[in-house]
């Protein structure tokens, strides 16, 4: 029997060795492993060899059986590969100038205004960063002047997670700590000012109507130095409106409370859908809250490393929230916040982007 599988096997790796398409394989795999195949007969021999040697023969046979058909799945692979490789070294198999074959998909309405508003930040030296919806309870409030227990948590109604101490974040002010103790260090060796934004997706239990939802898009931004004032804050964001709606909007800064600026405003936009008469969208308030803003607390440059006790000054800087779900509301003269997530092709193949 050792010497009849020793046989087959150099049988069949010089015919694996001739096959050169995925057809010939199939044929030879039949050959081999179908039930009328090559190792079928095998089997069948077992009956003539005497009974003290079956185990073992059966045996050989079994491991013969997983040679061949591990060499079988190696080869199929290998075929795979090589047919994708000459997919894409071929050059007659692509036509550039051909039409596509179904409509041309769009990006997502905030994804236009995410991308428009990186573009004008970076034009004016900010960082644009990136960080986790899933976030630590001291990343989301405490290290942001929301300590345990306060009655600011209120303000927000969350969605904790089942493991300890994490949730889906409910701003994206959650990333601030983060972003200070990363740029910091070139703040203090260097002098280079912190400026960064990040932009991110939020979750809160939120009653969901025209203007509300329990997921959404927002931007946070921060800008740190010495000597940094509100007048900074006012420039950054009226230049900011004025790129992405192209023109001159009216703005009113009203006094808000965030823990984490001190002082702290609301910046709201009159309301482009109906011109400030009121609507759905704005609540039929005829403005629309958009940039939550303020210089940035002591307490918050202090735990991300920026000051210290003996100097809690020497570095001050103001932080916004923007409201990108909101802002593409007014871009687009979207009336109801829940067409952004319903996933309704008719509503956002609209959205072309250049």
């Amino acid at each position: 029997m050792k010497e009849r599988i020793v046989e087959l096997r150099k049988r069949f790796e010089d015919q694996l060795g001739n096959v050169a398409d995925p057809e010939k394989l199939e044929e030879l795999r039949l050959s081999f492993l179908s039930k009328k195949g090559q190792l079928q007969d095998l089997m069948k021999e077992l009956s003539k060899i005497p009974n003290e040697q079956k185990k073992e023969a059966g045996q050989l046979i079994n491991t013969f059986k997983q040679e061949v058909q591990q060499r079988f799945d190696e080869k199929k692979e290998e075929l795979a590969a090589a047919a994708e490789k000459l997919l894409i070294e071929s050059t007659e198999s692509y036509d550039e100038s051909m039409p596509a074959a179904f409509p041309c998909g769009s990006y997502h309405p905030i994804t236009l205004v995410q991308r428009e508003l990186e573009d004008i930040f970076e034009s004016m030296g900010f960082d644009i960063e990136d960080y986790s919806e899933i976030v630590s309870d001291y990343d989301c409030f405490e290290a942001v002047n929301i300590p345990k227990f306060h009655p600011a948590r209120d303000m927000q109604d969350t969605y904790y997670l089942t493991s300890k101490n994490q949730l889906l974040k409910s701003h994206t002010s959650a990333a601030q700590n983060a972003i200070l103790r990363k740029y910091g260090p070139a703040l203090k060796e260097s002098g280079r000012p912190i400026r960064a934004v990040f932009p991110g997706r939020c979750f809160r239990n939120e009653a969901v109507d025209a203007s509300h939802d329990n997921t959404f898009f927002q931007m946070e931004g921060v800008m740190v130095d010495k000597d940094i004032s509100i007048s900074n804050l006012i420039y950054f964001m009226k230049t900011m409106l004025s790129e992405v709606f192209g023109r001159e909007v009216t703005v009113r800064l009203r006094p808000g409370f965030f823990p984490f600026v001190e002082p702290g405003f609301e910046l709201d936009i009159k309301c482009l859908n109906c011109g400030g008469k009121g609507c759905p969208s704005c609540g039929n308030s005829g403005w629309l809250e958009l940039c939550p803003c303020g210089m940035i607390h002591p307490n918050v440059l202090k735990m991300g490393g920026i000051n210290t006790d003996e100097d809690p000054f020497e570095y001050t800087g103001f932080a916004f929230g923007l409201g990108l779900t909101r802002l593409a509301m007014m871009k687009y003269g979207v009336r109801d916040i829940r067409v952004f997530n319903d996933g309704d092709l008719g509503a956002l193949s609209q959205f072309i982007s250049a």
